[in-house]
């Protein structure tokens, strides 16, 4: 029944305070890790949204032809305004 749960969750049904006590500090220091864990969070938004554009490129692929032109230039010309800032 606990593999159900998430790691987050405490267990209903715990009558013994001390043995509450140490679920509710390991549900506690569960959802502490899975927030202060960046790494592991960007890989998981990073795999996502290569997914929904992969996705989107199935559906649409002029327009993801576009999408990728227009970060392209975006990105250049964020390089090319940092190395004229620096040139000064």
């Amino acid at each position: 029944m606990s593999s159900e749960l998430p790691d987050t969750a405490v267990p209903l049904g715990i009558t013994d305070p001390v043995e509450k006590a140490r679920a509710e500090l390991k549900a506690a220091l569960a959802a502490i890790e899975h927030r202060a864990n960046l790494p592991k969070r960007a890989v998981i938004a990073t795999d996502r949204a290569s997914r929904e554009a992969r996705a989107y490129a199935q559906r649409n692929p002029a327009g993801a032809t576009a999408a990728a032109v227009g970060v392209a230039v975006a990105v250049g010309a964020v390089v090319w305004g940092i190395a004229r800032l620096i040139a000064r």
